[in-house]
């Protein structure tokens, strides 16, 4: 029977619809209302496969960034041009979308397992653990579920793995594209940190515009291209590329770092 129907991890399929459908629901006017989102691109959204879609994006919260991606994906499906008005496009949500989180971030308490049945693929990072650096060996596991969910949709990745601007991005991701080739396609997000708190749940600031800009998938030459041209690609693509940090006064951003640590402990 349909009602029992479950995704390739053993999820019912009822259960995530209606989680998103009342995330959705909830979180709406953080991007329509209490903050302003500003979409760029959605045309593309439409014209991509149903499966083997693999967005890479800069990261700025923990949860705020890939629940906007949940709204504007959605709306643009449903002929939204650049828009998220009337939130009845989750109605029926695209199913197979899928997006990367470490573990231990997911497994924190129950509102952020309830965020992960909605259709996260959880990873153990390698570089990092309980706010320690750590070097360990990539868990095949993790790599199969990538795959898995490349092959049953889209996935959703923040390859520099961290919110802080600027860092690098993760060679683990250049890899995946290789292996399995999928269509990539950066975006682009800003005022999400100046939004939000750093885990993305609770509003800092109102009435800040916040940017989201799709673009075009990237031209990788999956068998000739080097790991670290693809890298670079990535950098580039989703605007971290270290070159870049010289339009942003490093004062600007470290005052904005520590301004966000300074809230951080208000909470």
């Amino acid at each position: 029977m349909k009602i029992f129907q479950k995704d390739p991890f053993g999820q019912y399929i009822l259960v995530k619809k209606w989680l998103i459908r009342l995330l959705g629901l909830i979180t709406h006017r953080r991007y329509r209302g209490f903050n302003e989102l500003v979409i760029e691109g959605s045309e593309i959204i439409k014209t991509l496969p149903e499966r083997n879609v693999l967005f890479v994006s800069n990261h700025q919260t923990y949860f705020a960034d890939v629940v906007a991606m949940f709204h504007v994906f959605n709306a643009s499906l449903k002929g939204r041009q650049d828009s998220i008005k009337n939130v009845l496009y989750l109605w029926q949500p695209k199913m197979n979308m899928y997006y990367i989180a470490a573990k231990e971030t997911m497994n924190a308490g129950p509102f952020t397992k309830i965020l992960a049945y909605a259709g996260a693929i959880t990873v153990e990072r390698t570089w990092r653990s309980g706010g320690k650096d750590i070097n360990r060996q990539v868990k095949m596991s993790d790599i199969t579920n990538i795959n898995k969910s490349l092959k049953d949709g889209w996935v959703i990745t923040f390859p520099q793995g961290t919110t802080k601007p600027f860092k690098p991005i993760r060679k683990g991701t250049a890899h995946i594209i290789k292996q399995y080739k999928p269509v990539v396609v950066p975006v682009v997000i800003d005022g999400f940190r100046r939004s939000f708190d750093k885990k993305g749940l609770r509003i800092k600031k109102k009435g800040i515009l916040q940017s989201f800009i799709i673009k075009e998938p990237l031209e990788i030459d999956y068998e000739n291209d080097s790991i670290d041209k693809i890298v670079e690609q990535l950098e580039y693509a989703i605007e971290q590329h270290p070159s870049l940090l010289k339009v942003i006064p490093a004062e600007e951003l470290e005052a904005e770092e520590a301004l966000n640590k300074t809230r951080e402990w208000n909470y």
